[in-house]
């Protein structure tokens, strides 16, 4: 997302160490929020990584291993919960 307030501005970010359920999903509007209640107005560490097809941009989003605080999002989101599921 980085610094600016304007959503246009932002970097959608697709996290390299949690397969998130779709949106679509019938869970994936609460996981969804369960990622915004941890990590919404902190400052994230984020560093884009090849995914397993050898890229760093797939479907329009960079692949990045993110920290909050030195701890991985994705143990964040399991700690809280969160079980994977993506596509």
């Amino acid at each position: 997302m980085g610094d600016a307030v304007d959503p246009a501005a932002w970097i959608e970010v697709r996290l390299s160490d949690f397969d998130a359920p779709e949106l679509h999903s019938a869970t994936g509007r609460a996981d969804r929020d369960r990622l915004a209640r941890l990590v919404a107005r902190r400052r994230l560490d984020c560093v884009a990584v090849r995914g397993r097809n050898g890229r760093v941009i797939v479907h329009d989003r960079v692949i990045a291993s993110c920290r909050l605080n030195g701890r991985r999002v994705g143990d964040l989101l399991r700690a809280a919960g969160g079980r994977e599921g993506g596509n």
